[in-house]
């Protein structure tokens, strides 16, 4: 499986579209006493060009981000800015997240959000006691995590958890982990952009990777591999390595779309459900593509947690367009038990579970709008 670091240009784009959301969601509560119609989950990278060298090279070219989508940009005399909340909040972003950009320079930020259509509108509008689902679409979530599962996040979140002040500012935060497991053995191959200023010579970057694949080794024994196969930017060769300027590919090897990410539990997972919808940017009270597939991943999880005998467990949950967001049409659970245990001695448990989940759905609401809930 697969993890995308901050720095991806992927990532970047999920990063972006759901803190536009975010500060959206406070500025229609702060005028309006309630979030408004929106969904900006259309975001495109597109890298830039650049002339990396030992030392310190150059961007050629600025990247280009454009945020699109929809948001409601009037309500009554009162005009909501939202090209100025959209490049303010992208720019606050990039400076606060990737520390060799310099977003003066290196990025131009073009926002391309429109207003809704008027039926989605209205239908947002029908939400004064419950919310109605604005998309007929499914959320897929399972537990418990692996320990491979659990080994790439760490690894990633350990090498972006950093502080560059001071511990490896070369290690860009364009950060990409696969983790490939073969019975106790496990293969980790991660690329890691290294930032050219903070390496003089060929020697310099030879040490940064030694460096990383230490950190990693070390993360792999904590999860309990004892054989671990690392490779840290397999790609290099004689005169062409992962050397950036700014620490992301997007300066100049890598577009980057919203959705083409990790999911909301982080990962890319082949093997488990899986769904394809782009979470990040979706408006937190009514977009099931956001919505259901967190839930179902807290119900996942706390089944597994909560109900004795349960190893395992699988939901998935779709809606339809015009329901209640709490009443999905289609509620499926599917649990691994201990072997003395029958699924009939768990469904009542197991229902119960979820009902609390769907009951409690509308705090989820703060959880995003505060930053709190990962969707990427």
């Amino acid at each position: 499986m697969e993890r995308k670091g901050l720095g991806h240009p992927d990532t970047i784009c999920d990063a972006l579209a759901e803190t536009l959301s975010r500060n959206l969601c406070r500025i229609y509560q702060q005028r309006f006493g309630r979030i408004l119609h929106h969904n900006v989950d259309k975001a495109l990278l597109c890298a830039g060009r650049s002339t990396p060298a030992f030392g310190g090279g150059s961007v050629d070219a600025p990247i280009n981000i454009y945020l699109a989508g929809r948001a409601t940009s009037r309500l009554g005399d009162e005009v909501i800015p939202i090209e100025d909340i959209a490049i303010e909040g992208s720019r606050s972003w990039l400076q606060a997240n990737l520390h060799a950009l310099d977003v003066d320079r290196h990025v131009r930020i073009h926002a391309l959000v429109q207003p809704g259509s008027q039926d989605l509108r209205d239908l947002f509008s029908r939400n004064d006691r419950t919310p109605l689902a604005n998309d007929t679409s499914f959320g897929t979530g399972y537990a418990p995590a692996s320990a491979l599962e659990r080994l790439v996040l760490a690894v990633e979140r350990q090498i972006n958890g950093r502080d560059r002040s001071d511990d490896h500012p070369a290690w860009g935060e364009d950060v990409k982990v696969m983790g490939v497991r073969n019975h106790r053995s496990v293969r980790l191959t991660v690329a890691c952009a290294m930032i050219d200023r903070h390496v003089a010579h060929i020697g310099d970057y030879v040490g940064e990777k030694s460096a990383l694949g230490d950190v990693v080794r070390e993360l792999a024994q904590r999860h309990g591999f004892h054989e671990c196969d690392v490779g840290i930017n397999t790609a290099d060769a004689a005169g062409m390595l992962f050397l950036t300027v700014t620490g992301t590919s997007a300066e100049a090897g890598d577009d980057g779309q919203v959705g083409r990410g990790n999911r909301v539990n982080g990962l890319i997972r082949p093997f488990r459900p899986m769904s394809l919808e782009a979470a990040a940017g979706k408006n937190p009270v009514t977009h099931i593509g956001k919505i259901y597939n967190v839930v179902a991943q807290r119900i996942a999880e706390a089944i597994v947690r909560r109900v004795p005998g349960v190893d395992a467990a699988n939901c998935l949950m779709v809606s339809r367009i015009g329901d209640p967001v709490n009443r999905p049409s289609v509620l499926h659970l599917k649990v691994a038990t201990q072997k003395e245990l029958a699924v009939s001695d768990v469904r009542q448990q197991v229902a119960s579970v979820a009902e609390d989940h769907l009951n409690r759905l509308p705090g989820l609401i703060d959880e995003f709008v505060d930053g709190t809930m990962a969707v990427f």
